[in-house]
């Protein structure tokens, strides 16, 4: 039987557990998947298990992703673009790392937005921590010509601009009243809306009417600023199908069946938030 595991620190607010089950249950695939705490010492010994087969793969999660990178033995190009592995895959004995949030991002988009990048020019992307990397490189990859990312440090938004080019412009929060009314397109991609945390002296209503905001964040999954998008009139779109549509991949590496994300689905992890 095939073993894939999530490991994090804590981890038993994963859901990821619930998803891979589903799947597995949905394809009659005898295998499964378990949540392993794991403490930081202890991650070096957790992947040489892996690397000696007792698992085909799994995830990682919090707070392990930047540290199980030196741990890989090869690394696909994205996740050395952002810096981060969240997916682990046994090769031929070796462990092959990669990152699927930017897959996530843009499959949670694809899916419920259909058409969200149909001549998008500029977005603006929210926060420039470990996240941002993902939905920069997501973006890029669409063909998003000028990126804004806006942080409260602008020091930090600077540093990670000049890792990916010229299309990504740093910026303080402050510029996004002025940058919105040529914006089709806003991310959170910071943790700010979590325990009702909220951006301040931020203008939604100054975005086109026709713009998206959608949010990372899941928990809560109508964060106050989406709720001030909708009530903006604005499409919104939240940080679940971000969740589900990362999973995607493991799982098929995995187990060799591509699984689909469904209404059904999301209304079974939905009920547990």
């Amino acid at each position: 039987m095939k073993k894939a595991f999530v490991i994090g620190h804590p981890i038993t607010h994963s859901r990821s557990p619930l998803i891979h089950g589903e799947w597995l249950k949905a394809n009659a695939i005898a295998g499964s998947y378990e949540a392993f705490d794991v403490a930081p010492e202890a991650l070096s010994s957790f992947v040489a298990r892996l690397r000696a087969g007792e698992f085909v793969g799994g995830n990682v999660t919090v707070p392990h992703k930047e540290a199980v990178f030196a741990l890989c033995d090869r690394v696909d190009d994205q996740a050395r673009k952002i810096g981060a592995v969240n997916t682990l895959v046994l090769d031929g004995g070796k462990v092959r790392g990669f990152n699927t949030d930017y897959l996530g991002f843009l499959g949670n988009l694809d899916q419920n937005a259909p058409g969200w990048d149909r001549g998008l020019t500029s977005a603006i992307v929210l926060g420039a921590g470990g996240a941002s990397r993902a939905i920069l490189l997501a973006l890029i990859e669409r063909g998003v010509k000028t990126i804004h990312l806006l942080n409260r440090t602008v020091s930090k938004a600077q540093s990670l601009a000049a890792e990916f080019g010229s299309s990504v412009v740093p910026g303080p929060l402050s510029a996004f009243n002025t940058l919105a009314p040529n914006t089709a397109l806003v991310v959170n991609a910071s943790s700010i809306g979590m325990h009702e945390t909220r951006f301040e002296g931020i203008d939604l209503a100054r975005l086109p009417k026709s713009a998206l905001v959608t949010d990372i964040v899941y928990v809560p999954l109508v964060t106050p600023l989406l709720a001030e998008a909708r009530a903006s009139g604005l499409r919104v779109l939240d940080g679940l199908g971000m969740l589900l549509h990362q999973a995607v991949p493991g799982f098929e590496a995995w187990f060799g069946v591509r699984p689909v994300v469904t209404p059904d689905l999301r209304r079974l992890v939905e009920a547990t938030l």
